[in-house]
């Protein structure tokens, strides 16, 4: 499932903390986006039909809770970009990233370890 950034706002609203109703879910994110409170419940709305987000009516007001992971979400995300980005090879990627002069030395650290670890894996197999 593809959530468009829009999307994402209102999810981490909710990995955050659920259920919520839309009401909440306009608190936590209007002075961000300075959206409406009807376009965040279109867009809930619209989650629901995608199948990111479950609907439970509680007394005339639905409220919402992610009905996919943060974890899932983010697999299905960096899978389109590896996809669309780089032919769906992850070595493109941490290549891409390794190369990357904006990296910070931690996070430069960071990629070496994550590649140490997979490696060690690949090992064990």
């Amino acid at each position: 499932m593809h959530l468009s950034e829009a999307e994402w706002k209102l999810m981490h609203a909710l990995w955050e903390t659920a259920p919520r109703s839309a009401r909440d879910v306009h608190g936590a994110v209007a002075e961000e986006t300075g959206w409406a409170y009807t376009t965040v419940k279109t867009m809930l709305d619209r989650l629901v039909e995608k199948g990111a987000l479950r609907s439970k009516m509680r007394s005339n007001q639905s409220f919402y809770s992610p009905s996919v992971t943060q974890q899932d979400a983010r697999t299905t995300a960096l899978r389109a970009l590896l996809d669309r980005a780089f032919g769906g090879a992850l070595g493109g990627l941490v290549a891409h990233m390794a190369d990357d002069d904006e990296l910070s030395a931690k996070e430069r650290t960071e990629v070496e370890a994550l590649l140490t670890r997979l490696e060690q894996r690949r090992k064990k197999t």
